[in-house]
């Protein structure tokens, strides 16, 4: 009766309580997302969700169909992972951006732990600067992070434009120094921040310096200040700062796969390959 796929839209609105944030989880269009949500409302024939421009709220029957569909949902990996599981086993260790931990990397790996039961995968998030240095230490098996755009090493998943986000009442003296939100040495972000303020001579100032993506969030959603990050993964409730205070273009970055030149396990080529089926 239900489609497995609507119930997973379902699971990531009633979670997110955002269709866009859902979609941009989920590696689809929002009205695809939108579709599913509307496809399942028609099947139980009530309403799931109260939704306005601002908030999204689960109804009553909403609220009933959660506690349905997390059981429905799981049912159906386990019967997925019984039939697809591959013979792949060993241990993987895996790093990946602080940019990717709370968007498109848990149904990666929730795909990947249904199809490859056997394998151990170890997993670690932490800023791409360390990620690369890790993976050239022999202390990763395959890293997904980020670089600045342009020649590089890795292969090319995708490119996301960085963008100064705020809350969206934050007002900014545009003769002080710029009130920054960023994460410490390494980061590739906070490289790219300061060196373009540098080169426009605006002076700034470091509110908040954490390197959880969680800390960084609070700090901007209390508003603190402003904080550099790729602009379609930034957390929920922030906006790009307005062009009236001239931030200078921060450009784009690129999401990437790396491995060394030493022989790769089958497994970390298998969740590449599902890193790139999802992107």
């Amino acid at each position: 009766m239900f489609d497995p796929v609507q119930l997973r839209s379902f699971l990531t609105v009633a979670r997110t309580r955002s269709f866009t944030r859902a979609a941009t989880e989920l590696g689809v269009q929002q009205s695809t997302v939108s579709q599913h949500i509307r496809k399942l409302e028609q099947a139980t024939g009530r309403p799931l969700f109260l939704r306005d421009t601002h908030t999204v709220l689960l109804t009553a029957d909403g609220e009933a169909m959660l506690g349905f569909a997390r059981a429905l949902d799981e049912i159906h990996e386990q019967a997925a992972g019984y039939f697809a599981g591959s013979d792949l086993r060993g241990r993987l260790r895996f790093g990946v951006s602080q940019d990717l931990a709370l968007t498109q990397l848990p149904r990666i790996l929730r795909d990947f732990r249904r199809t490859h039961p056997l394998v151990d995968l170890e997993l670690t998030v932490e800023l791409s600067g360390t990620l690369h240095k890790a993976l050239q230490d022999g202390q990763l098996d395959l890293v997904f992070a980020k670089r600045m755009a342009g020649p590089g090493e890795g292969q090319l998943v995708w490119r996301e434009r960085l963008a100064w986000l705020g809350v969206p009442d934050l007002r900014l003296d545009p003769t002080g120094p710029v009130p920054l939100i960023i994460y410490p040495p390494p980061s590739l972000t906070r490289e790219r921040a300061l060196q373009v303020l540098e080169e426009q001579r605006r002076p700034w100032r470091a509110v908040c310096t954490s390197a959880s993506l969680n800390g960084l969030a609070a700090a901007a959603l209390g508003g603190l200040g402003v904080v550099p990050f790729v602009q379609r993964l930034g957390p929920a409730g922030l906006a790009e700062v307005p062009a009236q205070y001239r931030l200078p273009a921060l450009g784009e970055v690129e999401f990437v796969l790396l491995h060394t030149d030493r022989v790769v396990p089958e497994s970390a080529e298998a969740l590449a390959a599902a890193i790139r089926t999802a992107a």
